[in-house]
């Protein structure tokens, strides 16, 4: 087993932060297909892509977890009433956020 130098020290970030070999970039691919996977709309080979990545990201494995919870709550629960107004000025805000991207 090899040394370390004394002055090198772990910091808390770096233990406590997230590690495999997927990288950032990955876990953003992954999530940009979540809803799509949990709604088993994807193919078998990117289902088990998904599938393996889960299995060695913590973090993702939590977030999908807690995805399914939220969307099967949603699903149990009855939709708000909205009125005329309320729609318009929901309308107009997903659209000035779909521009801003």
């Amino acid at each position: 087993m090899a040394k370390r130098h004394p002055s090198t020290k772990r910091t808390r970030s770096s233990t406590a932060r997230h590690q495999h070999d997927h990288g950032k970039g990955r876990c953003l691919n992954i999530l940009r297909q979540l809803s799509a996977y949990i709604d088993d709309e994807l193919a078998g080979d990117i289902c088990n892509e998904i599938r393996r990545h889960l299995g060695s990201c913590p973090n993702c494995e939590v977030f999908v977890s807690s995805l399914r919870q939220t969307v099967s709550l949603c699903r149990h629960r009855p939709s708000p009433s909205l009125s005329t107004d309320d729609r318009a000025m929901m309308r107009q805000n997903i659209l000035k956020a779909a521009q801003i991207r």
